[in-house]
């Protein structure tokens, strides 16, 4: 039976009803649950001309009969905002998970539900977002800073600099602003995160970003087709160059990327800057190039919980298995039970679904090893927890779930509340 894990927000069939849980039992009165049919197959009937209709029978928990829905087929939006939720009744938080063309649209949107709920200061999380379009990062940096200030310039060997700056028009120039990183934040994270450190805006905690700021063209050749070739490099507004080194080869390229992943990820005490890759803010603070942006704040990976019994919990899908399989019974009761997902966290018992995937997951082959559960214990019902919160409301209560147990989220929220803003000359009023 096809399960309907959540519905995209903003598509046809959310927009008739269709919710998460529901089976497709009947598509255009064809049946298609249990006579074989694969997920592809289901696709194929589904997806048509936009304009075009197609007619499914739904099967909802605690009803008898089918319920028919006729989905006007339409474009599918794809979200590059993953969450926005408060922190607590201050601090929000907004996580972007690429720059595409409606980014800053979704963001602000996250943005003024935050602000109308109390929010004064913003977590913006780039972490593991790759990038996507210059000017999507540009005008999202826009938000941040005030006045005519470059956000970022390229330049190259046969090509003239070119500056990029903000205008007044951003909707949180005032207020706290962390901006979170790691090794998979690349190209258009990296021009916000480098911008909002060299102005002093906000504060960068987390991991060194990827390092990828390389400028291509496209030329056109007699034959109509194209070679695309590097022109310029991104640089920061005070001189750094994003892009990681390269000058010495492929393999000191790709050592240097092993040798990050190897030691770098665990502790910034592997890393050396010579005095040449030493740069200063606008407030003179130092900040360091040689590719990539490094944090003001430095979170290293933390592996104490993850022990090999999680993993396998974890490689095998049983987290997610188990809690589509709960939640098919249980959502309504939930959700009439619980307000929100705060009262889920503070209130939700988690110990007989723990025990329950537990049992799950023998079924599936993962034997019980009580000694390395009980080390990874807090991250396991966590997890479980974030789960069912996102089968029951959204993906901002699974991010809202697991950032308690995120080590940078939780470095973010101290920063907040110590001194760290005034020891780093940060402007935020």
């Amino acid at each position: 039976t096809i399960l309907v894990v959540s519905p995209i927000t903003g598509g046809p069939s959310e927009r008739l009803g269709i919710i998460s849980g529901d089976k497709i039992i009947t598509i255009d009165g064809d049946t298609v649950a249990g006579v074989g049919y694969k997920n592809s197959d289901v696709q194929k009937s589904l997806r048509g001309k936009k304009g075009t209709k197609v007619t499914v029978g739904i099967k909802r928990s605690g009803l008898a009969e089918l319920l028919p829905f006729e989905i006007t087929r339409d474009k599918i939006p794809i979200y590059s905002v993953d969450a926005g939720f408060m922190l607590n009744d201050e601090v929000g938080l907004i996580k972007i998970n690429r720059f595409a063309q409606k980014t800053v649209e979704e963001y602000t949107e996250y943005l003024n539900v935050l602000k109308s709920q109390g929010m004064e200061s913003l977590i913006l999380d780039l972490r593991g977002n790759s990038g996507g379009y210059l000017n999507t990062a540009i005008n999202l940096a826009d938000q941040f800073l005030d006045g005519d200030k470059m956000i970022v310039y390229t330049e190259g060997r046969s090509f003239p600099r070119r500056e990029h700056k903000a205008s007044s028009r951003g909707n949180f120039q005032k207020g706290k602003l962390i901006v979170l990183i790691d090794a998979g934040s690349a190209s258009a994270s990296e021009i916000v995160s480098g911008a909002i450190q060299d102005w002093d805006r906000g504060l960068i905690i987390g991991r060194r970003s990827f390092g990828k700021g390389l400028v291509q063209k496209p030329f056109g050749l007699p034959d109509r087709s194209q070679v695309r070739l590097t022109i310029s490099r991104y640089y920061t507004p005070s001189g750094r160059s994003i892009q990681r080194p390269y000058g010495k080869g492929t393999d000191a390229y790709y050592d240097d990327l092993s040798a990050r992943f190897a030691k770098e990820v665990f502790s910034s005490d592997s890393i050396d800057f010579p005095d040449s890759l030493k740069f200063k803010t606008n407030n003179g603070r130092t900040v360091y190039g040689g590719g990539g942006i490094m944090p003001d704040l430095y979170v290293g990976v933390d592996t104490t919980e993850r022990s090999d019994y999680y993993i396998d919990l974890l490689r095998k899908g049983i987290f997610n298995s188990y809690s589509l399989n709960y939640i098919d019974g249980k959502r309504q009761e939930i959700s009439s039970t619980y307000e929100g997902v705060s009262q889920f966290k503070k209130e939700f018992d988690m110990k007989p679904v723990v025990k329950e995937l537990i049992e799950a997951g023998v079924e599936k082959g993962i034997e019980f090893n009580e000694e390395q559960y009980e080390i990874s214990e807090n991250v396991i019902s966590n997890l479980l927890m974030a789960y069912i919160a996102r089968g029951v409301w959204d993906n901002s209560a699974f991010y809202s779930v697991t950032a308690e147990v995120d080590p940078i989220v939780s470095k973010a929220l101290e920063a907040m509340e110590d001194k760290s803003f005034k020891k780093y000359k940060l402007s935020y009023r």
